[in-house]
Parts: structure tokens; sequence; C-alpha cells
């Protein structure tokens, strides 16, 4: 039994979810090869409770909420708060030290509102399109897995923008670490739609966190928790809206 791999694999979920596996076992930086395992469960626990609610004969519409629900409380909001923050910052902040500095406030503002609002109900259209529980169920792992591998990408290609907090605090994943995340990530996609679908769902996921990574670098020098929570937030929904255009084809 290799206990590096399982401490890995318990730093990123202690650190990406909130779910119950205790204290991180490894350095994060090392760990981030195992974002996709952590984007897994969160997107195992909302394809779980969509499959339930249909099964119960709610809507699609409805099943979909709540399964977005499902993946909110399965990683404590930690990606919403994210992209909240920073929407907020670089909307509201005219120097990178003031949008830093709205970032770090606990408050959300109107354009911050105006993005969660957005997410999830983008993630709900998209799901509640795919409306089939299993289609529904491999979406998800797939965007859930995908989006959070490619972070550490984000995270090897841009300096810091700010010395303190969780980003500075995890560290600077190295280059093996890198293609291991998003290699892992992307085998998910093929796996689960196969090789043309999953390398379409891989190159989109891509965009998404290279737009976000671009204004981060413009706007604040460069990245920082709350980024890397918007960036893959961006590649997620960018993820499921294709699927789901897929699906109703």
């Amino acid at each position: 039994m290799n206990f590096r791999l399982i401490g890995d694999v318990q730093a990123a979920v202690a650190f990406l979810t909130r779910l119950p596996v205790g204290a991180p076992g490894g350095p994060l930086a090392r760990a981030c090869w195992a974002f996709p395992i952590a984007g897994l469960l969160v997107g195992g626990a909302g394809g779980g409770v969509f499959a339930a609610a249909d099964a119960a004969g709610l809507s699609s519409l409805v099943a979909a909420l709540l399964a977005v629900a499902a993946m909110v409380v399965a990683s404590g909001a930690l990606h919403e708060d994210g992209l909240a923050d920073t929407v907020d910052g670089l909307g509201g902040g005219a120097t990178p030290e003031r949008k830093l500095e709205i970032m770090r406030d606990s408050r959300s503002g109107v354009f911050g509102v105006l993005a969660l609002i957005f997410s999830v109900a983008l993630r709900a259209a998209a799901i509640a399109a795919i409306a089939d529980p299993v289609a529904v169920m491999a979406a998800l792992l797939m965007a859930s897995a995908l989006s959070r591998g490619l972070l550490a990408g984000m995270m090897r290609a841009l300096p810091l923008a700010s010395k303190d907090g969780l980003a500075a605090a995890a560290g600077r994943p190295g280059p093996g670490v890198v293609w291991s995340a998003a290699g892992l990530g992307g085998t998910v996609a093929v796996a689960l739609f196969g090789p043309a679908a999953g390398i379409g769902a891989l190159a989109i996921g891509v965009v998404g966190v290279a737009v976000v990574a671009g204004l981060a670098r413009w706007q604040i020098g460069g990245y920082n928790g709350d980024t890397l929570g918007a960036a893959q937030q961006v590649a997620e929904i960018g993820v499921l809206i294709v699927i789901s255009a897929q699906s109703a084809q």
C-alpha cells in the first residue's frame, strides 16, 4: 500500500470538499494530481441526488437544482465563494491592491451575487436538459473531475497575486503534478464520453480556466484562492453546457 498516494488523495479531498476525511495527509502542492478524485466525489454526490429526485417523480429542473445544492454542500461552497469574490474584486476595484482588498471582504456585492445566480442557473439548466439520470451522473463526474484537474496548471503558470491566503499556503505544483492532474481529469472524460467528446470537453475546460487565468494575470498580477475557485466554476459550467447541447441533438 502506497501511503504517500493515500495521503495525497486525503489532502486533495480535505482541501476541495467538506467530506470527513480527517486532516490533510500530505503537502497540497504535491497532492494537486488528486484534485480530479475530489471532483469525482463531488460530482457523484450531485449525480446521486439527481437520480434519487428523478426516481421520486420530481421534475428534471427540481432534480437538477437539488443536484447542484448537493455539490455545493459537498464542496462547502468553496468554489462558489471564490467565484463571487473574484467577480466582485475584478468588477469593483480600480487598482490591483483594491481588487484584492475587495476579494478578502467576506461580504458579497451585486456582481458577486449575480455571478452566483448565473452559476447555479446555468448548471441547473444544463443538468435538466441532459435529464437522463445515468447521463447526468456521467456528466457531473466528468465536469467536476475535469474542472478541478485543470487548476494545477493555473497554479503552475501564474505567479501568486498575494503572499498570504490558501493559494500561498498550498505552494506551487511541479510540472509532473500538473500533467498528472490534467491527465487524470482527461482520462475520466474520455472513459465516460469517448475520445471525441472527452477531448472536446477537455478543450472547453482548458479554455474556461485560461480565460479566468488571463483575467487574473491582467487584473491582479496572478492568481489566488478566489480566482482558482472562479476558474473551476467557469470550466464546469462550460463543460456541462456543451454536454447538454450534445444531448439535445
